[in-house]
């Protein structure tokens, strides 16, 4: 795995700086892009596919398809003019932003564990009300994961003439949107792949073909897991670097030491278990403040209410 999240932002940020270089080559840095934007799919996949989770098969993909739009109008139309503008004349106001993102994230991934232990889950139906909510929660998740790879981009190439920095985002933007939602709706639709693999067939296509309809189902469930951490972690990683950028540095401090301790540790492993132990704090951090808003907003209002 090549890191995540936090992996593809330093690459995103080597392709602004590479686009950056000569907008005559806007094209290559987009392969490039295409190339670098494992890190990304893997933590978007993990989040994305639990929100068509109980909904028909036959809406999964129009589910997909409107989440990327939103997608894409959050990156272009929200997150890409107001980074600008920030940028332009008031940059200091970026990181407390995306620090409020990084907070509503660690919530959002709380409130799931929240739900699921509590049992105040409301499982979804396939009612067009109910598809209108998961498509929302779903745009409101991406705005953070895309303003964060946005803002890292904008912040390496903002010594660029204004145009050259709006191109070079667009192009971002068009890529990582394509390849994440691509990617995400194949995941999706595996186990329709696997019964045309199978119908009719016989050998190894049809074993393929069934595998893949009998893995699917647990596959999504491991990616719905995964997902609820990705938001704790994503979020966590978020206010680690805020709080160092405001001026409180001991919490990144710490977790930078103990992840360079690790690293030089682990020898050849060094990078992986680095990275394990960044991650780990970040979402230990998520989680912590996550419950505190869930707190805030959930089991303290019900609990006044029984007493009330």
């Amino acid at each position: 795995m090549a890191g995540g999240l936090v992996a593809l932002l330093d690459d995103v940020a080597a392709l602004a700086k590479l686009a950056a270089a000569s907008l005559d080559d806007v094209g290559a840095a987009t392969g490039k892009a295409s190339a670098k934007a494992v890190g990304v799919v893997v933590d978007d996949t993990a989040v994305t596919p639990r929100y068509v989770e109980g909904l028909s098969a036959q809406r999964e993909l129009p589910i997909i398809k409107k989440i990327a739009v939103g997608s894409l109008r959050n990156k272009l139309l929200l997150i890409l003019p107001i980074a600008l503008i920030l940028s332009q004349f008031a940059e200091g106001a970026l990181t407390p932003i995306l620090m409020l993102g990084g907070t509503y994230l660690s919530f959002e991934g709380a409130e799931k564990i929240w739900e699921a232990l509590s049992g105040h889950h409301q499982a979804a139906d396939d009612g067009p009300k109910d598809e209108r909510k998961v498509v929302a929660g779903a745009i409101r998740t991406d705005l953070i994961l895309s303003a964060e790879i946005m803002v890292i981009a904008l912040n390496e190439v903002d010594h660029e003439p204004f145009v050259a920095r709006t191109i070079i985002l667009i192009v971002v933007a068009l890529v990582i949107t394509a390849l994440v939602y691509g990617v995400v709706a194949l995941i999706v639709k595996m186990d329709d792949i696997g019964l045309a693999l199978a119908d009719g067939a016989t050998g190894a296509r049809e074993r393929i073909g069934r595998g893949l309809v009998t893995g699917m189902p647990k596959v999504m469930a491991v990616l719905s897991t995964v997902g609820i951490a990705a938001m704790l972690w994503v979020g966590g990683h978020i206010l680690l670097g805020g709080f160092d950028e405001l001026g409180w540095h001991a919490p990144y401090s710490l977790v930078h030491h103990l992840e360079n301790a690790v690293h030089d540790a682990t020898g050849a492993l060094g990078s992986t278990f680095g990275w394990v132990v960044n991650t780990f704090f970040s979402a230990v951090l998520g989680a912590v403040v996550g419950a505190i808003v869930v707190a805030v907003l959930h089991v303290l209002p019900r609990r006044t209410a029984a007493h009330g």
